[in-house]
């Protein structure tokens, strides 16, 4: 049996679903993680500890694994095991990425170098290491501006500027959220750029991108901060947006560099055309991938994945044809979560699939920006983008999250 070598943070929602995946294809796993795993299955022939803030060692770590068990591909799961996953599966002489394209992902000024350099319309930015630095770059791109981390994700940290009376309480805000996650300055000052976002699935291959999906968001994300809610696929955009949304992805994953893997795009549908804002040498977040089915025997994107880690025939599996969905639920506000109520009512809805809360009774929440985890995700499947948006924004309304 072939074995691949996850990697998977503790913190990562994937664990389960990667398994699962794993199970299905007849896969055995090395696990390196850097906390204790969420699941368990004879396909786990051993797990590896590693500690994600020192990429060298966590990845000579897997290399002295794939020593003991030979390994056909290594897989990084979400954004703190990717450039691991590159150097261990480079340093085994397996199909990778390059770990500086890699890295360019988890540094989005990095990655706005290389875009810029290539060409690749993207949000005209500069960074700061203080407020009057954020001043002077704001004003150079013009108001208003988006103030963010350059290593996190999901949302986090990222707020809008209107004017310059704004900046100050906006850095040092975004300031104090990198420091609690570890990570230092410069921050990110970028163009707010205007219109509809889309979310791109793909795999990248040395001939280019493979789309998977696109999904609209068609919640507006205009600020002060961006949390993404609802995402439906199909997209509704007309073919020939869509085509340049391809269009761009493509030469964008080009430019970083990556050719080899999944990749996970953000894209900006403005009046002046197509913008590309971020691309990830992962898959999509969260329990997302949950509303993704391929193929006739309707398999997960997680038996895609593993599929194109291990160079196995993947024909005949593109995404349903139906609609699907999911919805990242909010948190409302600071502090202990009590109960949800009417999780029951949820099943009488038409179209939802599935609901999944991860955060338990007892548990402090925080809403963006500051926060880093969702109440839960809710899943959807209809003839029809429009029903799928509808039966996600009905579930949701029979919520009743208690915070104290």
């Amino acid at each position: 049996m072939p074995t691949v070598a996850l990697v998977l943070p503790s913190s990562s929602y994937r664990g389960p679903d990667f398994v699962a995946a794993a199970d299905e294809l007849g896969v055995d796993l090395v696990i390196a993680t850097d906390g204790s795993l969420p699941v368990a299955s004879g396909r786990i022939l051993a797990v590896v500890s590693v500690d994600f803030t020192d990429v060298a060692k966590a990845a000579e770590h897997i290399v002295r694994a794939g020593d003991m068990t030979p390994l056909e591909a290594v897989v990084g799961v979400d954004d703190q095991g990717v450039v691991v996953a590159a150097l261990a599966a480079e340093a085994l002489g397996l199909p990778h990425n390059t770990p500086s394209a890699v890295a360019a992902t988890r540094d989005k000024a990095e990655m706005r170098r290389l875009l810029e350099a290539a060409g690749v319309p993207g949000a005209r930015h500069g960074v700061a290491t203080s407020v009057e630095e954020a001043v002077v770059v704001a004003a150079d791109l013009g108001y208003p501006v988006v103030i963010k981390p350059r290593t996190l994700s999901a949302s986090r940290g990222v707020i809008r500027v209107d004017d310059v009376g704004e900046v100050a309480i906006a850095f040092d805000r975004v300031a104090a959220i990198v420091a609690e996650a570890g990570e230092s300055l410069p921050l990110l000052v970028e163009e707010y750029l205007p219109g509809d976002e889309v979310a791109v699935e793909g795999i990248a291959t040395a001939g280019g991108v493979e789309i998977l999906a696109v999904f609209d968001k068609p919640d507006p994300l205009t600020g002060p901060f961006f949390e993404e809610t609802i995402y439906v696929t199909p997209s509704r955009h007309d073919p020939a947006v869509l085509a340049d949304v391809e269009r761009i992805v493509t030469a964008g994953v080009g430019a970083i560099g990556l050719a080899h893997g999944s990749v996970h795009a953000e894209v900006r549908i403005t009046t002046d055309g197509v913008r590309l804002l971020e691309v990830a040498a992962r898959s999509i977040g969260g329990l997302c991938s949950r509303s993704l089915r391929f193929g006739m025997l309707e398999q997960s994107l997680e038996v895609v994945l593993l599929r194109a880690a291990l160079g196995m025939n993947r024909r005949g599996m593109g995404r349903e044809e139906r609609a699907s969905g999911a919805m990242m639920l909010p948190i409302p506000r600071d502090g202990i979560l009590r109960e949800i109520r009417g999780q029951a009512a949820i099943d009488e809805v038409p179209g939802i699939t599935g609901l999944q809360i991860t955060v338990a009774p007892g548990k402090r929440i925080r809403p963006l920006p500051e926060g880093d985890r969702y109440l839960g995700f809710l899943f959807a499947s209809a003839e029809t983008p429009e029903e799928v948006e509808a039966a996600l924004r009905e579930g949701q309304a029979l919520l009743e999250v208690v915070v104290e």
